[in-house]
């Protein structure tokens, strides 16, 4: 087991990857030194059946005190809905303010929860235990939310855990597509803050077969090394946390325009890096050999920006991302391998490369 320390203004937690960690849950939980009155677990329908019952087993709390929700698989469960409904099953289950949430599941789960966990009597304890590669990027940093039809993760707060369990065995049982989604996030960590993480895996990682084993908990702890560093230094996105949302301008845009969960987060933000990287070719003037990204890419088999997207509908989406100002976006571009900065940037030079790149797809 490697143990990780997540330092910000407002808390230091550990985070622990390993093999079979889950088992050691309430050894995790006793370390940290609070009075636990109850524990409310929140996951979903795909990971309750594979992983529930090892969690309560291994927890000593009191079986009588220890309760699980589940919410249905995938975007469409981090609603206003499931969050009202969780908050009440939490009250009429008598949680206090000594209770503690697990949030058991991907990136969905984690935000619901820890938004749930930010909220519920102002607040009370929480910990991610991340079962997809995508949770490697949002179960650090403490960003909680829920969707809203007009924008993903608009309605939330900054919320730290107490913990990160990251039991790589529960990845096992994941999809090319789960893999594939998490593997984006993975690149984007390389390319905004480590050139030399970045290099190995274009010589280690051909495929998503080979991302296994001592392999996967190395780009793990590296992915989450950068994330740690920049959240450590900005956590509540005043500066330069945005360079984390690096291809998710974009990203968010056409997730958004698609109806979420029709495309994966990971695909949307690997299509908005690329188109990131494009603009940042046009504003710097400079060759990013943006043509070997595409065929690194396209090995992975991340899909292309889906020609049916309407440029202009895409644009209005864009500026509804949260680095807007004043209605004028600001996109994370990439100066070289590791150096990234935010820029403001006119409706009119972006709209124009969106057209391109999609008039592109359509040829191809």
């Amino acid at each position: 087991m490697e143990t990780l320390t997540i330092s910000t203004g407002s808390k230091t937690y550990p985070l622990y990857i390993g093999s079979k960690i889950r088992y050691e849950i309430q050894s995790i939980i006793d370390n940290l030194n609070r009075s636990i009155s109850s524990v409310l677990i929140i996951t979903d329908a795909n990971v309750a059946p594979l992983f529930l019952d090892d969690i309560t087993e291994s927890l000593t709390v009191g079986s009588n005190m220890v309760y699980s929700y589940t919410v249905p698989g995938g975007e469409e469960a981090k609603s206003f809905q499931h969050y009202y409904d969780i908050l009440t099953y939490a009250l009429e289950k008598d949680l206090d303010r000594k209770s503690l949430i697990i949030a058991l599941g991907g990136g969905v789960v984690g935000d619901l929860a820890g938004f749930v966990a930010a909220t519920f009597m102002r607040g009370i304890p929480f910990i991610q235990m991340p079962t997809t590669l995508l949770a490697h990027d949002s179960s650090v940093g403490g960003k909680v939310a829920v969707n809203h039809p007009l924008g993903k993760n608009m309605i939330g707060a900054f919320y730290q855990p107490e913990a990160v369990i990251y039991d790589i065995d529960t990845l096992g049982t994941l999809p090319e597509t789960e893999w594939r989604s998490g593997f984006a996030e993975v690149i984007k960590h390389a390319l905004i803050g480590d050139r030399d993480f970045y290099g190995w895996l274009r010589t280690e990682i051909d495929s998503l077969a080979d991302l296994r084993d001592q392999k996967l908990q190395y780009a793990l702890a590296k992915g989450i090394s950068v994330k740690a560093r920049v959240v450590g230094e900005d956590e509540k996105e005043n500066g330069i946390r945005a360079h984390l949302n690096f291809g998710h301008t974009l990203g968010h845009a056409i997730e958004a325009s698609m109806g979420y969960g029709k495309v994966s987060h990971g695909d949307a933000v690997a299509m908005g890096m690329l188109f990131a990287i494009r603009v940042s070719e046009q504003y710097y003037q400079t060759d990013l050999y943006l043509n070997e990204y595409r065929k690194w890419f396209s090995q992975l088999n991340f899909p292309h920006i889906p020609s049916k997207l309407d440029a202009n509908k895409l644009l209005q989406l864009m500026k509804k991302d949260k680095k807007t100002e004043s209605g004028t976006i600001r996109m994370v571009l990439m100066k070289e391998i590791g150096k990234v900065e935010t820029i403001k940037l006119t409706d009119e030079f972006i709209f124009e490369i969106l057209k391109d790149e999609l008039e592109e797809v359509w040829t191809k």
